[in-house]
């Protein structure tokens, strides 16, 4: 009996891996190129500014970035803000999977608000939160954002209004996603397994523990991952918001700066490979905790 189950688990991964080929190879096809230019990139002194080739360096622009205040800066920063708007997002959105997850009158129009944000173009959403937030006319809430930005920067630090601005509108956006993503998950769970866990169990606090939140363990750690990936290569919001006048960089805008800025494509290079490492940790973390290797019975 264990070893017709090996032998059909081993049948499903084949199958699985040959319907993932076309996709496999179409990335490979589209990411391998870039990827490995900006791999090479790095172990390089390539700059525009430079005369003649570039010149390999080896390790040289790992080193540097290891000795670089403005590194650590901007990696503290990013680590923050992945954390807290990830933890953000992720409560938000399982409420708002919860909710949907219900019939209710008005049910539709409360998923079309919590959809909006995400689907809503990003262009236009930034542009309409940094004047909600930074008024370029005088308005009637114009004084008390003022303030507001003043009692916010004036306690915490110069800059302090923009980044929260930033980690606002990322969990504001984020959660709208997320919530669709896990909504998606509990409407795939068949709804006898939650219909017996009500009989076993009037506590709903109970349920959602030991029943909700196993079934939905993939499509969390999937949402997780997202987040955090999201939030650490974010540039374009934290660009955007802030008019391209960076107070509190992260590791997306600090390579924006190295390379466009000041044209060194090597240590830019290589300071946004340091991403790679932690998000692959963070992704076999992940799903080593979410979806962990199922035990073949004996």
């Amino acid at each position: 009996m264990a070893a017709a189950r090996s032998a059909g688990r081993t049948r499903d991964i084949r199958l699985a891996y040959l319907l993932l080929a076309p996709t496999l190879l179409l990335l490979l096809t589209t990411l391998a190129y870039p990827i490995g230019w900006e791999i090479w990139t790095s172990f390089t002194d390539l700059s525009p500014l430079k005369d003649g080739s570039a010149e390999f360096v080896g390790l040289t622009n790992y080193g540097r970035l290891l000795g670089d205040p403005e590194f650590w800066r901007a990696a503290l920063v990013t680590v923050v803000y992945a954390i807290i708007t990830s933890v953000a997002k992720l409560a938000l959105g399982l409420g708002f999977a919860l909710l949907l997850a219900r019939p209710f009158r008005g049910r539709a129009l409360v998923f079309l608000a919590i959809f909006i944000p995400w689907a809503y173009p990003a262009g236009v959403s930034v542009i309409g939160w940094y004047w909600t937030l930074s008024p370029p006319t005088t308005t009637a809430y114009a004084p008390a954002m003022g303030h507001l930005k003043h009692l916010v920067d004036g306690t915490l630090g110069t800059g302090a209004w923009a980044f929260t601005s930033i980690i606002l509108f990322n969990i504001w956006r984020g959660s709208s996603f997320i919530g669709v993503l896990l909504l998606a998950g509990i409407n795939a769970i068949p709804p006898e397994l939650f219909e017996c866990a009500l009989l076993e169990s009037k506590s709903r606090w109970r349920r959602f523990r030991l029943v909700t939140v196993p079934l939905l363990r993939p499509f969390l750690a999937l949402a997780v991952f997202l987040s955090l990936t999201g939030a650490f290569a974010d540039l374009a919001n934290v660009w955007m918001l802030t008019a391209g006048r960076i107070v509190f960089p992260v590791i997306g805008t600090h390579a924006y700066f190295l390379a466009v800025k000041a044209g060194q494509y090597g240590p830019a290079s290589a300071l946004a490979l340091t991403l790679v490492p932690f998000l692959l940790t963070i992704l076999l973390v992940l799903f080593r905790l979410f979806d962990p290797p199922r035990r073949e019975a004996t």
